[in-house]
């Protein structure tokens, strides 16, 4: 979806649907409130209280190889948006596509094995039956099915929560402090440009991280570009494009999650050969594109950097802690122990 601009102000128009606001609120507190599966393995959920992208996906991603390199058997749950699998469902790269599973299914079973399903209890049952050792949720903070161990909020730095108010009058899924009271920590993408940090309880940890071109980005510096993107905010993706030294002809922008059709790939396709320029988009929308379709289009990832990486590290290690070896065999999750 792309986001109204009057979420950013409190204007006429939000104060009008501010009523409505009061049924998203009530309807949202008695959703959180039921309880789901308790997983016999460690549950984190990369959440956020915004509809649209906070940086969710590349916090999960990051997580995922941490986890992976101290040998742990980690798993991503994720919905599944845009996708047709109704699941619960692994995702196969080699035989689905966005259009079967979504597009940040696809980013995240490259790196681990992905569920998909809007029951994120069933997905975690089928995950743990196939041999997960810890679970890890890409959204999902006010889906009630499972229980969690962890739970991160994360909040982009240039958009903050809009102007606070909630669905349909603000970008809020729930009330910024409901969301925060049931995490451990707060994940802040970028600079805080809005003052978001100010509207979270104090004693909550925030957690800083920044996107910074990847390898991949600085790779192509000084190369001209015309870039597209249909992401939450694809200003951000410019902007990180130029950061890696990219000149940037022209920049198209599309809804989040955008099907791009045929007619709209030929048509980025003249225009990058009238400009002498190379089509350049994020890997997100360059698994929506179909294979025949990819040649001469560059996907280009940003990569995450924490400014405190110790404090990332310590915070897995707490929540997933290993068993001691005399322990093993005791119960049903034999190599972790949930807090």
């Amino acid at each position: 979806m792309t986001q109204p601009g009057f979420w950013q102000t409190k204007g006429l128009l939000s104060d009008m649907l501010m009523p409505f606001s009061l049924v998203t609120a009530a309807l949202t507190a008695r959703r959180v409130a039921r309880h789901g599966w308790q997983a016999p393995v460690p549950v984190i959920c990369i959440g956020n209280a915004v509809v649209g992208g906070a940086g969710k996906t590349p916090v999960v991603l990051d997580f995922a190889a941490r986890l992976s390199a101290r040998g742990i058997a980690v798993h991503c749950l994720t919905r599944g948006y845009g996708g047709a699998a109704r699941g619960p469902a692994r995702v196969d790269p080699a035989r689905q596509t966005a259009t079967d599973v979504g597009d940040e299914a696809l980013l995240l079973a490259a790196a681990a094995p992905t569920w998909v399903g809007a029951d994120r209890g069933a997905s975690a049952r089928a995950a743990v039956a196939a041999g997960a050792q810890a679970l890890l949720m890409d959204d999902g903070l006010q889906n009630p099915s499972l229980e969690k161990t962890a739970s991160l909020l994360v909040i982009d730095g240039g958009a903050g929560f809009g102007n606070r108010r909630l669905l349909p009058a603000g970008p809020l899924r729930e009330p910024v402090r409901a969301a925060a009271d049931r995490c451990r920590a707060a994940i802040m993408v970028g600079t805080d440009r809005l003052a978001a940090a100010a509207a979270l309880p104090p004693q909550l940890p925030i957690m800083q991280a920044s996107l910074v071109p990847g390898p991949g980005m600085l790779a192509h510096a000084g190369r001209i570009a015309v870039a597209f993107a249909g992401i939450a905010r694809p200003r951000k993706f410019f902007a990180t494009l130029e950061q890696a030294g990219i000149v940037l002809a022209e920049t198209r922008t599309f809804a989040d999650h955008h099907v791009y059709s045929a007619r709209e790939l030929v048509a980025l396709q003249r225009r990058g050969n009238a400009l002498g320029a190379a089509l350049v988009t994020t890997t997100k929308d360059f698994v929506r594109i179909p294979a025949n379709a990819r040649t001469d289009i560059l996907p280009l990832a940003a990569r995450l950097v924490w400014a405190r990486e110790a404090s990332i590290d310590a915070l897995l290690a707490e929540i997933v802690r290993p068993v001691p070896s005399d322990e093993k065999g005791q119960g049903s999750a034999p190599d972790l122990l949930r807090p």
